[in-house]
């Protein structure tokens, strides 16, 4: 066993004695975060058993149908983060509306989330994960909407939690990602990916990857068609790309941070701004994968200068090589969106 070991708490202490005025309460939130991962983590494991497969008979604020994990893990998240007393307000998937804490209990902290990314694969045991964003109230807001409807650009730190294999924290902070393995027998998520980054295209293990529905083709736009085809059909002697796509979120593109590659969802003709939304699951992600060295875009620029106008706002969402993103807007440039590929 591992006598040496870094856990979250230690790293984010670690982190804190960088900023003198700290107060430590973005501690506390992130140790109250991580109660939740390790408890939906649980749920997970062992939802086949306790019966928490299959729907709960409603669906959530986007018209999807809620799995009774999904609103376990809501739950989870929302009661927690009240009780941490370091929450202002908070936005969830699964909630159509903000999330006020009571006055007694309110913090300084803003946090967005998705407590089950991917959950119409949870019947199938497809690896499936938690999304979350971190801000500061800012000190000129006058309503809890206006803390909550900021841009990525002011996130304090964003990650997300792998429920697959084994179950991976991966925490993005100003200073850089890490990831963070639990070890079930001590009950503690431990350092085992320091300072992740994105491997440079052409570099050494750095895989060709693109990473998309290709069954919504017929709704593309001819800017993503137009990538597309030349990842599968490219020019000379360079080989294809190779296309891999899970369906959940968390699970594509995680492996896009690990072996480099591109991950996208267009907007399409059925919908327009795609089905990816913005405060807690682009901005967050993108925050990850700039961190790690990674870019993003929406097809004009970085995901984290778009300014949200609602809760659960939607948009085009390309991550992963910063020369494919280029290529991508560059193309956006040449066909405008809307202008689609199959009329």
């Amino acid at each position: 066993m591992e006598t040496d070991c870094v856990t979250v708490t230690g790293y984010v202490l670690e982190q804190k004695k960088k900023y003198p005025g700290a107060s430590g309460e973005l501690t506390i939130l992130l140790n109250t975060l991580l109660t939740a991962v390790k408890a939906c983590a649980a749920a997970v494991r062992k939802a086949g058993i306790a019966k928490l497969y299959g729907l709960a008979g409603s669906s959530n604020t986007t018209g999807d149908d809620q799995k009774k994990l999904d609103v376990l893990a809501n739950e989870l998240f929302i009661n927690m983060l009240k009780s941490s007393y370091t929450i202002y307000a908070m936005a969830s998937e699964e909630n159509e509306n903000l999330i006020e804490v009571e006055v007694p209990k309110q913090g300084k902290y803003i946090i967005c989330f998705d407590p089950l990314d991917g959950s119409s694969n949870i019947d199938c045991l497809v690896t499936i994960g938690s999304i979350f964003g971190i801000w500061k109230k800012p000190e000129n807001a006058h309503t809890p909407l206006e803390c909550v409807l900021q841009s990525g650009e002011n996130l304090r730190c964003a990650g997300y939690a792998v429920y697959g294999s084994a179950c991976m924290l991966v925490l993005a902070m100003r200073d850089g990602v890490n990831g963070f393995t639990l070890d079930p027998s001590i009950g503690e998520f431990i350092l085992t990916a320091p300072n992740m980054q994105m491997p440079k295209m052409g570099a050494k293990g750095a895989q060709r990857i693109y990473s998309i529905n290709e069954g919504y083709a017929k709704y593309w736009d001819k800017a993503t068609a137009e990538y597309v085809q030349s990842k599968k059909f490219p020019e000379g002697k360079d080989k294809p790309f190779a296309n891999r796509y899970v369906g959940s979120m968390v699970a594509d593109v995680h492996r896009t941070l690990l072996y480099g590659g591109v991950f996208m969802y267009p907007g399409t003709k059925e919908a327009k701004d795609g089905k990816i939304r913005l405060l807690y699951e682009s901005i967050p992600m993108s925050f990850v994968v700039e961190k790690a060295g990674g870019a993003s875009t929406n097809g004009q620029h970085s995901i984290l200068k778009i300014q949200p106008e609602t809760i659960h706002q939607r948009s085009p969402v390309f991550l992963g090589y910063k020369e494919e993103t280029e290529i991508i807007e560059k193309l956006y440039e040449k066909y405008p969106r809307g202008t689609w590929a199959y009329d």
